[in-house]
This record gives C-alpha cells, structure tokens and sequence, in this order.
C-alpha cells in the first residue's frame, strides 16, 4: 500500500500535471464523440427540468460514535427558485469498516449550490462530481500515477499514491493499487476529507429500498444520481428494475508506453479504460434520459455503477451557479 499520510501544505495545495493531461486527454476523447439522440434527449436538450421540491428539506446532525469518526454528521439540503445548496460538515453519518485511514477524518467547511432547474448543454469533465444525500462528496479519480518505467508497487518503484507526475493515473478501485478503501468506497484526504470513490454501500443499505430505483445525491450541474437500478424501459415506470451497466471497457490492447500488464493489470489506470458507444445502457457521463419515481415527466440523471466509471467522470449540465471543480487540492 502506497502512503499518502505527510505531504507538505504546499504540496498538497497544487494539483498535478500528469492528472490535469490525463484528464483533458479524456475530455478531449469523450466530446468528439456525438450525444444520443433520441427523440427524448433532443427534446431534453432545448428544455429546462426543475427539480424543486425534491429532497430540498433533507438534513442529518447525528453524531456517528464510529470509533475512526466520532463527531457530529450535520448536512442540510435547501432549495429556491435558482439553486439547490447543501452547507455541513463533511462527516459521514455511517460506519466505516476497513482498512486503517491514512489521515483522521475532521469536519469541513461544505456550502455548495447547483442549479434548481438543470438543463443540459455539453459535456464537461469534473472531478468533484457531486455530493451524497448525507452530505458526502463523490470523487472517484486519484492523484496517483505511476511513471512509464515504473516497476512495482513498492516504494521507490516508480509510483506514488498522491500527488503524482507520471503520466499512468491510477484507479482507486481495482487494478494492482489498494487505496485503502472502507465498506463504501472511500477513505480519507490528506485534509481530513471523507470522499467516496465508489458506491457509498451503507448509506444506500440504510434507505433500504433494495432494487427500486434508489436516488442518492446530485450532480454538479444539478442533475439526480441515482444507485445502479433502473428501469428495464428507461421511459416507462411500470417496467421492472435491473442493473444498469457502463458504456465503459478495458482496452483489448494496452496503450504504448504502459508499465508492464504482468505487474499492473488492466485496469490499473485510468487510460486502460475506453468507452464504446451503446456497449451498455448510458452514455460517456454514466447517464440517460428517462423517468424515475422523483421525475415521472422524465429527466436525465446519472448511475453510480458496478463497474468503471463507478462514478461519472463528467457531467452534461449547465455549471453556471457552481464551476466544475477539475482538479480539486491535488488531492487523491
């Protein structure tokens, strides 16, 4: 396991070329490619879906007496008619069962706002992607990389867990890498941020609503997250549920200048994953129009998925309340 435990403040505060190149290199890959369109998404497109009334009352402040916690979880989601604004603390409202963190979860400072009526416009890469219902960000990439000589896992070998240079970003889950995430994919910053690289697991077992269509969060640009089920008929509510699957494979050759498959398997980083267009049931941005139980009239909205991108890497919305945050403290 790499350690990502004392990094200067400096260090910590600037965020890295090789993920900035990385990330604008997808970015650039995935807006060549065309939007769906169907009839539904075209119309989506030149209209404007509100979202008012739709957990705009939702508020946590429990203390969490978890032994690697143990301090009050407060979140509060409001709404108007312009934006969505969640304000707490960043503490999650859970366990967290795993390995050791590498740094002491501590409260934030988290007043974030999105826009009320999300209307969609282009693609745009993200790394904060959004926030959980309990007021947890989702941040599914790594400031981890490898260089392209690269030789193990270990120290010394070529690879750091954050702040990294190289040009290989690393995955947070699967591949050669442990992150050491809990039972709900996430771990802490080196700021004492909780953050979810993955399916926040006991915050969607707590809503206990099994195979239904589970709405988790909200997306930067306001839009509904919702966790891997939906409907069979993305626009008929009647049709049963089933997991949804990512448009997203690993590349049947590695890319040129890859470190070694027999040391880091595919999926390690971030470029051995490519996305093929109707592979699965969403698009680039781990998303679709369709109607939901909170938006019988149809919406698009996102999935956090069992397989990559877990999270979606960018988003479709407008940002004109918040900015999409690209590389967020140069933090993993």
């Amino acid at each position: 396991m790499l350690s990502k435990c004392a990094l200067p403040q400096a260090n910590r505060l600037s965020a890295t070329g090789a993920l900035k190149a990385a990330m604008l290199a997808v970015a650039v890959s995935i807006a060549a490619l065309p939007l769906p369109q169907t009839a539904a998404a075209q119309m989506l497109e030149s209209t404007r879906t509100s979202t008012l009334g739709v957990e705009c009352t939702r508020s946590f402040n429990v203390f969490n007496p978890d032994p690697r916690v143990n301090a009050q979880s407060i979140s509060n989601w409001t709404c108007n008619d312009t934006a969505r604004t969640l304000t707490g603390n960043g503490i999650p409202n859970h366990p967290t069962v795993g390995p050791n963190f590498a740094t002491q979860i501590s409260a934030q400072n988290i007043n974030v706002s999105m826009p009320i009526d999300p209307v969609l416009l282009a693609m745009t890469p993200t790394r904060v992607n959004g926030y959980i219902l309990n007021g947890i960000k989702m941040e599914p990439a790594t400031n981890g990389s490898c260089q392209s000589t690269a030789t193990s896992i270990l120290p010394g070998g070529g690879c750091v867990a954050a702040m990294g240079t190289g040009p290989w970003v690393l995955e947070a889950i699967g591949g050669a890498f442990t992150f050491a995430l809990d039972d709900s994919n996430a771990h802490v910053q080196p700021n004492g941020q909780y953050h979810y690289h993955g399916a926040p697991e006991v915050f969607i077992s707590s809503l206990n609503l099994g195979t239904a269509m589970t709405l988790v969060g909200f997306a930067v640009d306001g839009f509904p997250i919702y966790a891997r089920f939906g409907y069979s008929d993305a626009l008929n509510a009647s049709s049963p549920t089933r997991l949804l699957t990512p448009s997203y494979r690993l590349k049947a050759v590695p890319d040129a200048g890859r470190p070694s498959v027999t040391i880091f398997p595919m999926g390690t980083f971030t470029p051995d994953y490519e996305y093929a267009a109707g592979l699965g049931d969403l698009d680039e941005c781990n998303g679709r129009f369709g109607v939901t139980p909170q938006f019988p009239g149809g919406i698009y909205h996102y999935y956090i998925t069992n397989s990559f991108p877990y999270i979606q890497r960018c988003v479709k919305g407008s940002l004109t309340i918040a900015p999409p945050v690209l590389f967020a403290n140069g933090f993993e």
